[in-house]
Parts: C-alpha cells; sequence; structure tokens
C-alpha cells in the first residue's frame, strides 16, 4: 500500500524575500490565502510566520499571528498549522567595543518567542536546537531556553516541531528526552544545506538519520536549488516533505513559484515513488495529536 507522505508548506519565511519574488505573501490576509490554496494543492501542514505589512521584514507581533490564525480556521480549511518560535535569537556585537552588544540585538526572553502560541494553541510549533552562525551573525538558541518554549508548547497541548541543523543538536535533543519534554512521537526536522549547519547531501542526511531518536517522525528539506531533490530523499528514505516560499523561489529556472505551485510540484514527486499525500486527519495520526479546543 502507498504510504501517507505529510507536505508541509512553509508559506513566507523570515527573509527578505518579497523584492525577488512577489508572490511571497505579506499580509495576514495573504498569508492565510496561501495558506489555505496550500490546503487545496495538497499540503497538511502550513509553517507560518509574519510580516510587517509595511516593512515587508519579519515580524514577531502577536496580534498578526492571530489575525492568520483566525482567517484560516474561519475558511473551514483542514490543514494543521505550524507557528514558528524562530524569533529574538539574534544577537550582533558591538564594532568598537565586541564586549556590548549592538543596539540592533534581537533576543528575547522564551515568553516573549510563545506568546504567539499560548495565545493560538496550534497543533504545531517550531523548536530550533541550533547555536550557530547564521550568515554573519550569531544565531542563539539557548539551552534553557528550549526547554522553557518545550514546556510551554507542552503546557499547551502543542506538538513542538525539533529543527535539527547539526549533528550536535541531536546530542541536546537526547538530553532533553531524558528530561521528559516531548510526548512520543518525536516530531523532528533536518533542515540542511544553510550556511554553516549540515550540507544538503545524501551521505549528510544518512548520518543525521543515524542519530535520529527511535519513535521519530522525521522530514529533511533544503532551500534554493537543493529542495526538490532533498524532498526526492526524503521520501525514498522514509521521511516527509517540506516545501513553500520560505525556503524556495523559483518553481523552475527563472519561473517565480507560488505556494500553492510547488506543493503541486511536490504532489507530483510523492506520487512518482508510489506514496501519496497525507490528508490532515492522517497527519494528526502520524503525529500523534489531536485538535484543540479552539477548532484548530
Amino acid at each position: 500500500m502507498a504510504r501517507p507522505v505529510m507536505i508541509t508548506c512553509a508559506v513566507t519565511g523570515s527573509a527578505d524575500t518579497t523584492r525577488k519574488n512577489g508572490n511571497v505573501p505579506v499580509t495576514p490576509r495573504e498569508i492565510a490565502r496561501d495558506v489555505i490554496a496550500a490546503a487545496e494543492a495538497g499540503a497538511c501542514i502550513a509553517h507560518i510566520h509574519v510580516r510587517d505589512p509595511e516593512s515587508k521584514l519579519e515580524s514577531r507581533d502577536p496580534a498578526l499571528f492571530d489575525e492568520v490564525v483566525s482567517r484560516v480556521r474561519e475558511s473551514g480549511t483542514d490543514i494543521l498549522l505550524n507557528l514558528t518560535t524562530a524569533i529574538g535569537t539574534r544577537v550582533m556585537f558591538d564594532d568598537a567595543t565586541p564586549m556590548r552588544l549592538s543596539p540592533v540585538t534581537d533576543f528575547l526572553l522564551p515568553e516573549e518567542r510563545t506568546r504567539h502560541v499560548a495565545r493560538n494553541r496550534p497543533q504545531l510549533c517550531s523548536l530550533d536546537l541550533c547555536t550557530m552562525m547564521y550568515g554573519d551573525e550569531p544565531y542563539i538558541n539557548l539551552p534553557n531556553h528550549i526547554r522553557s518554549i518545550a514546556e510551554t508548547a507542552r503546557h499547551h497541548g502543542v506538538k513542538p516541531e525539533i529543527e535539527i541543523f547539526n549533528p550536535g543538536d541531536l546530542v541536546l535533543l537526547k538530553e532533553m528526552i531524558g528530561d521528559r519534554l516531548f510526548v512520543e512521537p518525536l516530531v523532528v526536522q533536518f533542515v540542511l544545506g544553510v550556511r554553516y549547519g549540515a550540507p544538503a547531501t545524501a551521505r549528510s542526511l544518512l548520518a543525521l538519520l543515524d542519530e535520529l531518536p527511535p519513535r521519530s517522525v522525521w522530514t529533511a528539506f533544503a532551500t534554493g536549488v537543493n529542495a526538490l531533490p532533498m524532498a526526492a530523499q526524503s521520501i525514498l528514505l522514509g521521511g516527509h516533505v517540506r516545501v513553500g516560499l520560505e525556503d524556495n523561489l523559483w518553481v523552475a529556472k527563472n519561473v517565480p513559484a507560488t505556494n500553492a505551485a510547488l506543493v503541486e510540484q511536490a504532489v507530483r514527486l510523492v506520487e512518482s515513488v508510489g506514496e501519496r499525500p497525507a490528508t490532515a486527519q492522517e497527519a494528526r495520526l502520524i503525529l500523534g495529536i489531536g485538535p484543540v479546543a479552539s477548532g484548530g
């Protein structure tokens, strides 16, 4: 029998990508519209960041998350929502006095990073375990902050999607499993090909899978030109799929993508290897979660 493969659509992301592709949704109305279109195209999970409608840059305003979630839920669309907590993690040092932080540092307490999760109680939220260089800036997730975010998610009945960028992140994960912070099955996502992270290669993915804790549901994805090849490798090795304009702006060379078009491409890929896209209800069973009281 064909295996149900979950397709996640990461609809907008946090990078300054709107100038490269005008299809990147910005306003809550646009983001919700793309979530609904992704569901209609075959996605069963939507990963959500929000943007400031004026600057078009990443925002952490809980009201923007509230509006996106409300619009999707009110539409009656059956799709699982996965809200980011990857906000407030950037640390910048003062060039003249490196012992001081630059005023543009954006580093938040865990309760600020999860306020929108507590308010909206999605089925999933992301949980980055990495501390690494992200471009030219330190990207920092302190272990005590990670544990606090995991505890908040568990308190509100939200399943963390555990993001793995490097092999060392799996060491931390195993320590956290011992702290009983997660309910099985674990939901793990390998983020490959990010600068200074694990490379987007089959050899890299296999090495990470060798250290994957048992009873884990997993996805591997990569960005840009590596997005589709890594999706194929993830399916063939028993994982699931993530696509979307957060990760890849092009559906083909010089052809700007839409979120729906990327999901449709993923559906064709899943079916081409004899599997089938999972429904939202099947995703709940795979992930071991149920609907939240507020209708999500």
